[in-house]
């Protein structure tokens, strides 16, 4: 198996092979977000309390999964925290020392660089690597459109897998909106999926720090 250098940003390894390829690794990604404030320390933030800033972050949130359901990827940059950047956690376990966090800037860029792959994780069941460009993983992965009639909820999680959630370890005074879909008939319900929107509160408004996803899992 191919093993992909870590990457330093701005800096990337240039292979060639007919063409031009980026690859990131998967124990090098800590973007430039993190290095003005350790992700895994606890935020200062203060969870919603009010009835009416529950309603503020559920539209915010609402928001936020459309844009990404309908491929609108770029409209969500300006919800991404200006310091702490987003991270992005392929299951409820969040790992502060390999996901992928990405600066503003930063998300911006790899949009538009569909030849830039980062290793994101390993797949349950079989271990094997995910390598794809930040579009398809929102397209394959995140797969937004599967929560457009989800259930939601604010701070309670609704299903949780095999794997450890440890979101509220990670991001102690967080608020999290969840989006819940129960699966389908078909597989009876093994296809279930949650996607979980973090935020924090910088100067008054609040940004979107975590995108994380989980499903069924050995």
């Amino acid at each position: 198996m191919t093993l992909f250098a870590a990457l330093k940003p701005p800096y990337f390894s240039i292979m060639t092979s007919g063409m031009f390829a980026f690859v990131l690794a998967a124990t090098g990604c800590q973007s430039s977000a993190e290095s003005t404030i350790n992700t895994s320390a606890q935020s200062t933030n203060t969870p919603v309390t009010t009835d009416m800033s529950q309603q503020t972050l559920k539209q915010q949130a609402l928001r936020i999964q459309r844009a990404l359901a309908n491929n609108d990827y770029a409209r969500i940059t300006k919800d991404i925290h200006p310091t702490r950047g987003v991270r992005f956690s392929m299951y409820a376990y969040v790992r502060p020392e390999s996901d992928k966090v990405f600066s503003r800037e930063q998300y911006a860029q790899y949009l538009q660089q569909s030849k830039i792959r980062f290793t994101w994780g390993e797949r349950d069941g079989s271990g094997a690597p995910l390598i794809i460009p930040l579009p398809e993983y929102l397209d394959t992965w995140v797969k937004a459109k599967t929560f457009n009639d989800a259930t939601l909820s604010i701070n309670e999680f609704q299903k949780s897998s095999n794997s450890i959630n440890n979101l509220n370890k990670i991001y102690q005074n967080s608020d999290v909106v969840e989006f819940y879909y129960k699966g389908s008939d078909e597989y009876s319900g093994l296809d279930w999926r949650v996607l979980r929107l973090v935020f924090d509160d910088y100067q008054g408004k609040r940004y979107l720090v975590a995108v994380i996803t989980d499903q069924w899992t050995v």
